[in-house]
């Protein structure tokens, strides 16, 4: 916090105070003889601070909307409960939802995140395309260990990468915390079920091809878009309308450094509760080798996804760690969104190239 104080006359000058780009004090010196009559002095210092205050306030207002959070979302966005009355088995007096971040928690590319906890109503967002639209459509699914959702990281990013390419993005923000993954909890697979229902069923009215709705998830959220790739032939809830009627089941995921889907405790055995069949999507995966999640979980999910004959691709990098998002560093791991565009061309979702 600065504060303004009104001009000094020091050493033979008049200097007032005025702001850097920062938001800190800096001084401009105005230059001005000690012996100019007292009233000139006094009528230059006068519009030297309305200067200031007229500055001050620019300066303030454009910081404001330069640092507009990316959630909740802005107005222009669509944003809808999943479960307009209320979803399956929910709690009396939930905790209030919020960003859970703290001071000391990891600042991927040197950027905060912010982490929603204490999920209870379930929503999700429409992000439209500004310029082109191919007709496609991907369903996000943050990460956050089925604890928080790294909503910006993992979601709004997304999102905006995706309308740039074209892509109608929906994020989906699921209920959490929960002990865990499908089947230890149902919770979160229900909200993903419901929100594929919903964008199919919304399909004409937001401009996307029904059969070109794929999902995307990361970490917790790529695990919970291998268990909607696995388990969308019946709904976990009782359907409520029209839009439980209409098939979940994705048209091609993406999943990157997924978690859950590889057991540690059994040697890296293949999760038996994500089991792909012939009719489980074209899949694509990614993950760092030095992933403390282990890159087993992409690696064994492959392998299942072959020998179910599903059509996958997979991409494993010596470097990268966990949580890198889409946020751009020297690590070749980052640069996987054009590898998932090159893809999306490969499986027909998105047009020929060239």
């Amino acid at each position: 916090m600065c504060v303004v104080e009104g001009p000094a006359v020091l050493f033979g000058q008049i200097h007032t105070p005025s702001f850097s780009p920062g938001g800190c004090c800096v001084a401009v010196q105005s230059s001005c003889a000690l012996d100019l009559p007292a009233a000139i002095m006094a009528a230059v210092g006068k519009v030297s601070m309305r200067l200031l205050i007229s500055a001050a306030l620019l300066a303030v207002c454009t910081t404001l909307f330069a640092q507009t959070p990316p959630w909740p979302p802005s107005p222009d966005h669509l944003t809808m409960p999943l479960w307009p009355n209320g979803a399956p088995g929910a709690q009396p007096n939930p905790l209030p939802e919020g960003d859970t971040t703290t001071a000391k928690d990891d600042r991927p590319a040197g950027k905060p995140v912010i982490r929603i906890g204490n999920v209870s109503n379930p929503t999700l967002t429409l992000y439209t395309p500004k310029d082109k639209n191919t007709g496609a459509a991907v369903v996000v699914f943050p990460g956050g260990g089925y604890r928080i959702l790294a909503i910006d990281l993992e979601g709004t990013e997304v999102c905006d990468w995706l309308n740039s390419a074209g892509i109608t993005c929906i994020l989906v923000k699921y209920r959490v915390p929960e002990p865990g993954p499908y089947p230890q909890s149902s919770a979160p697979l229900q909200d993903a079920q419901r929100a594929v229902g919903i964008v199919r069923a919304h399909a004409a009215e937001w401009h996307i091809d029904p059969n070109r709705i794929g999902v995307l998830g990361f970490s917790a959220g790529a695990h919970l878009a291998a268990a909607l790739s696995t388990h969308f032939d019946q709904r976990l809830y009782d359907p409520i309308d029209a839009s439980d009627k209409l098939s979940c089941r994705p048209d091609f995921a993406v999943i990157v450094y997924p978690g859950y889907l590889a057991l540690a405790d059994q040697n890296f055995a293949p999760n038996a509760d994500i089991h792909p069949t012939a009719q489980t999507p074209p899949t694509f995966l990614v993950q760092a080798e030095d992933d403390p999640v282990h890159v087993e979980n992409s690696v064994v999910y492959f392998l299942a996804l072959k020998n179910a004959k599903v059509p996958a691709e997979l991409h494993i990098y010596a470097q990268g760690g966990h949580g890198y998002g889409l946020r751009r560093t020297e690590l070749p791991v980052t640069t996987w969104p054009q590898t998932v565009e090159i893809w999306l061309h490969t499986i027909h979702v998105l047009p020929g190239q060239g």
